[in-house]
């Protein structure tokens, strides 16, 4: 039997300390995993940003009774996230594909990266991995090995200190 598909992201934030105050999950779909990290993160705000406008309602649909305001979804695009510089304490990603410049836009120093695979684990180790990896770490990212999780993996890195001018080189 398949393990369920956030079993690399739960394991994930068990290395995300501390607690982060904002999260966001980027190319969210239904908003399964950004609930996820709304219950591991009781006090956190947490968004969800996709580009489908269907996916953000039914996701939106789901938050049910909500009246602090603290998880909500938005359209956008991962190369163009609707948020202000510097204002996330974790960005998370299931199954996407990270653009490491709006990342390390939007995420303070010291702010954690997580990027979690469902499944395939092999697909951290190519040169895909590779170049993501390098691609992070010229955006100020260190991005930590692979770890398996269920049939799955994940990677938690922290964005680290510097002004924004040393991050965009």
């Amino acid at each position: 039997m398949p393990a369920p598909p956030l079993t690399p992201l739960a394991a994930a934030v068990l290395r995300v300390e501390p607690a982060p105050e904002r999260v966001l999950e980027v190319e969210c779909g239904d908003g399964d995993a950004t609930l996820f990290l709304a219950r591991e993160f009781p006090s956190a705000r947490v968004r969800g940003v996709d580009r489908s406008a269907d996916r953000i309602r039914a996701a939106t649909a789901r938050v049910g009774l909500d009246p602090e305001g603290r998880v909500a979804f938005k359209a956008g695009h991962r190369r163009a996230l609707p948020y202000p510089d510097d204002f996330f304490d974790l960005v998370a990603t299931v199954d996407g594909r990270p653009a490491p410049a709006e990342i390390a836009r939007v995420l303070r120093p010291g702010g954690h990266l997580v990027l979690a695979r469902s499944r395939d684990r092999g697909a951290s180790e190519g040169l895909g991995a590779r170049l993501l990896r390098w691609r992070l770490r010229r955006r100020g990212i260190e991005l930590g090995e692979a770890v398996a999780a269920g049939d799955g993996s994940f990677s938690v890195g922290r964005l680290l200190g510097g002004d924004r001018a040393e991050r965009a080189e």
